[in-house]
């Protein structure tokens, strides 16, 4: 099986990045989005990431294709928050399974430590035991369960929430 890369993501990747977020947004709850995104909508939220500092957006590739992706943005916007970030990880459904995610937090991870983030936060939309598996995995821990949060596909959701505090 060929190598999976992790770097940072490039403006050259909206339309994979789109279209994987697409898919997760017509079929599943994993986002609580129900709009699909044009690559030109997701060109303002590509500019919330950097490639230095808490917010972070890394790409997985795969010969030489975009199959996954995670990101690390703002918990909240108030400024007491600042040293808390959010995490998300997508993966291209044809690559599910192939440890995308799991290379993209061993590299997204150490990073926010660098940074001195504080805690890492995920919310999970239930039921989704393969991303609760992959946050377990990663270090992060569940903190509790907002019940009935989203309403998506006919259904309210509840969402579980991850945490990792830094480490030391």
């Amino acid at each position: 099986m060929p190598q999976i890369v992790v770097r940072a993501a490039e403006r050259r990747d909206l339309p994979a990045l789109t279209a994987i977020y697409n898919h997760y947004v017509r079929t599943s709850h994993a986002t609580f989005d129900v709009d699909e995104f044009t690559v030109e909508a997701r060109a303002e939220w590509f500019g919330h990431y950097a490639d230095h500092g808490p917010h972070r957006l890394l790409v997985a590739e795969r010969d030489g294709r975009v199959i996954g992706y995670a990101t690390s943005g703002t918990f909240r916007t108030k400024p007491a928050y600042r040293l808390s970030v959010e995490t998300s990880v997508y993966v291209d459904p044809a690559a599910v399974g192939a440890g995308a995610g799991r290379l993209l937090y061993a590299h997204l991870l150490p990073l926010l430590d660098r940074e001195g983030v504080h805690r890492a936060y995920a919310g999970v939309a239930q039921p989704n035991p393969a991303s609760e598996k992959l946050h377990r995995n990663a270090g992060f821990r569940p903190i509790g369960v907002w019940t009935e949060v989203g309403w998506k596909f006919g259904r309210f959701i509840d969402v579980a929430w991850f945490e990792r505090p830094a480490p030391g």
